[in-house]
């Protein structure tokens, strides 16, 4: 057992984790103008908003998005995605997108509504009243954008590579 002293270094609090479980405590749904001070927010197609209200948690970034459960899907995204569990894939979709800054087209055409494989963050998708909300957290230095060329990318060096790490739940 090492001393006492060097516990310290050797157990590193775990603050993602238990924001995740716990997520539902941290989350108001309201007007945009009654959640300004929330640390971050999703806004809903009927006017309403998610704010995040959990503590913050150095060297990481938080993300939530947010959609009515019952809204139709879009006969478009119904077409290229499927319908089921949609919402709850394009709000890990979105979410992932704001952690990585990364517009959702692009995230498409890397992994559809699907989430990346390549290790990085950490995600919730839950139901909050009528709604599907996912909340993320990724580091801070690994999800900096960066973007190379893909050598087997057949159009010519268009495509870019995706530049985070894995997304798991």
């Amino acid at each position: 057992m090492p001393p006492p002293s060097d516990l310290g270094r050797l157990v590193r609090p775990r603050p993602v984790p238990g924001l995740l479980v716990a997520a539902e405590r941290h989350l108001r749904i309201g007007a945009p103008a009654d959640l300004t001070d929330a640390v971050t927010r999703s806004h809903l197609d009927d006017g309403r908003c998610v704010g995040w209200y959990g503590p913050p948690v150095p060297g990481w970034r938080v993300a939530i998005d947010a959609e009515r459960a019952d809204a139709p899907v879009p006969p478009a995204l119904a077409r290229r995605f499927g319908t089921g569990e949609f919402w709850a894939r394009w709000t890990r979709a979105e979410c992932c997108c704001k952690l990585a800054d990364v517009p959702i087209a692009t995230w498409w055409r890397w992994h559809g509504l699907g989430v990346s494989a390549h290790g990085g963050a950490l995600w919730r998708t839950l139901r909050v009243a009528d709604l599907v909300v996912t909340v993320g957290f990724a580091p801070r230095n690994r999800l900096r954008v960066r973007t190379r060329l893909c050598a087997d990318d057949p159009s010519g060096g268009d495509r870019r590579s995706p530049p985070w790490g894995r997304m798991r739940q």
